[in-house]
């Protein structure tokens, strides 16, 4: 895995600490509002990170350069199967 890959994948960690963290606070109490509008925006960053993660992977089996992956909007990778 080369660097930018590792990169990626220590912000997908970070952003599924978080994802975990705020899931935890809301066992008995629910999340107020802005918990709420945090937790919808990191599960759209984490869906932008595995598919830019995906794109890298790919090209490099494909012996192409990782570097050529883009992070695609997010209403290109929340909606691929519609």
């Amino acid at each position: 895995m080369d660097e930018t890959s590792k990169e990626v994948h220590q912000h997908i960690d970070e952003l599924v600490a978080r994802e975990h963290a705020l899931r935890a606070a809301q066992v008995g109490k629910g999340l107020d509002p802005e918990e709420q509008r945090e937790l919808k925006h990191i599960e759209a960053q984490l869906d932008q990170a595995w598919d830019l993660l995906r794109q890298r992977n790919a090209l490099a089996e494909q012996h192409e350069n990782p570097d050529a992956a883009t992070e695609r909007p997010v209403g290109e990778v929340e909606g691929y199967l519609n």
